[in-house]
């Protein structure tokens, strides 16, 4: 079977007549995890809302093999994990788990320690790191075949960081996953392809050191 290829080109948006991406292209292909870095307010989670179709831009194109993706959450293409918790506080987490994880996945993810030490909690007992851990998890165990991630090491331990990066991995043999955080640390270690966003524009890193000649990383 054919890997499939996320695709994303000329992508534009403006705020109040303020370019905040311009002329954006990244690619992504199953058994990829592509890390996506920049300063806060240079449009990272836009990116992200773009692609998965919650967010208008100005101009986009996304494709999947060549398919023009206008929404995509339509048909489980892509799975989005926003900043925010998403999960309903007065559901018990297995219920939860159920509705979103793919259930060709279920045995695999119902393995993981985070899914044993919570599962019959409800998620307005679990903490914060506990939360956000769960959440990525059930996320990347969806149906999708690309999963966005925005943020998902806020208010995780490095134990807990270390536990999902991962399944991170082990998961991108079959997904495509498009990851950001400002823990870049983590973002460097866990990913194949790093894209540094810089005024609007996609910069491509071939070497760490080009994060400080961007600008992203201080020389000291």
């Amino acid at each position: 079977m054919d890997l499939l290829t996320l695709k994303a080109d000329s992508i534009q948006l403006e705020f109040g007549g303020r370019k905040i991406l311009q002329d954006v292209h990244l690619s992504c292909k199953q058994g990829e995890v592509i890390g996506l870095l920049g300063r806060n307010g240079c449009g990272k989670s836009s990116l992200l809302k773009i692609l998965f179709g919650i967010l208008k831009a100005g101009y986009k194109h996304v494709s999947i093999n060549g398919q023009f993706i206008y929404k995509g959450y339509r048909d489980n293409p892509m799975a989005y994990l926003p900043q925010h918790n998403y999960l309903p506080d007065n559901i018990v987490i297995k219920k939860l788990a159920r509705q979103i994880v793919d259930p060709a996945s279920w045995n695999e993810f119902t393995e993981l320690p985070a899914y044993q030490r919570s599962y019959d909690k409800f998620v307005n007992e679990l903490s914060g790191g506990e939360l956000r851990q769960l959440e990525t998890m059930m996320i990347i165990h969806s149906k999708a075949d690309f999963i966005l991630l925005d943020e998902p090491f806020t208010h995780i331990s490095p134990i807990q960081a270390d536990e999902f990066k991962s399944v991170i991995r082990a998961c991108a043999k079959r997904k495509g996953i498009i990851i950001t955080d400002h823990q870049y640390y983590n973002i460097l270690e866990v990913s194949d392809k790093v894209i540094l966003l810089n005024n609007g524009c996609t910069k491509h890193i071939t070497n760490n050191d080009k994060l400080i000649t961007y600008g992203y990383l201080s020389g000291r």
